[in-house]
């Protein structure tokens, strides 16, 4: 808030009214100038910290994403090898079988407290475009793998759910069952597929970030 106050003393003539129009129009100026400057360097510290817990986070997340994309490429081959029991079972429904099958999924979330906050504090609108765009997509690249890995467990859910309790020594299921089981598992290699791939173009934007922030 800035207040102005008239003269103090009566005011003789317009060379003094100038003067003291003059000298209120410098103050205020002044004024405005530290303010804005206060302003700015508010700005500045904000986004510092800002850019300063992003980097940190997705340095973080990245290291952890070499063991996720390993973990995902290995559920993958295990549900390669429960799909190729299932085939067997089809063609030969009468045959015993006595392989095993499992399935192994998990859920592997990134950290986004740093991205939440500078959304809550506006942080973004007062970096460059280019830069914010930067950590929007990769941000959304991670929101999609999460979104993706998420449906890809309620899939299974419903549609695996009932033939986990199966026992090594139980019959086999039936042949109609086998494809059941054989079509929901086919639907979970196609999610898996496509958060691999997912972490695949999420590793390089990753590499590519952190590569041009190196300390």
């Amino acid at each position: 808030m800035l207040d102005v106050h008239p003269p103090h003393e009566p005011v003789y003539g317009w060379r003094e009214f100038f003067i003291h129009l003059a000298t209120i129009t410098i103050g205020l100026l002044i004024a405005l100038s530290m303010e804005g400057c206060v302003e700015w360097q508010h700005h500045r510290h904000l986004v510092h910290e800002a850019e300063a817990s992003l980097r940190k986070e997705i340095q973080n997340n990245a290291k952890s994403l070499k063991e996720n994309l390993d973990g995902v490429r290995n559920e993958q081959k295990l549900l390669s090898q429960d799909v190729a029991v299932l085939k067997n079972i089809i063609a030969n429904p009468k045959v015993p079988n006595h392989d095993t099958m499992s399935i192994a999924f998990n859920i592997r979330g990134f950290d986004d407290v740093s991205w939440k906050t500078a959304q809550t504090t506006g942080a973004f609108s007062y970096m460059p475009y280019s830069q914010a765009q930067k950590y929007s997509d990769i941000y959304d690249t991670q929101h999609a793998i999460d979104e993706a890995e998420q449906q890809a467990v309620r899939d299974t859910v419903v549609g695996v759910a009932p033939f986990l309790n199966i026992k090594h020594d139980d019959p086999n299921p039936g042949a109609a069952e086998a494809v059941t089981i054989k079509e929901h598992l086919e639907i979970l290699q196609g999610q898996l597929t496509l958060v691999e791939n997912l972490m695949t173009t999420l590793d390089t934007d990753y590499k590519k970030f952190l590569a041009a922030h190196a300390d």
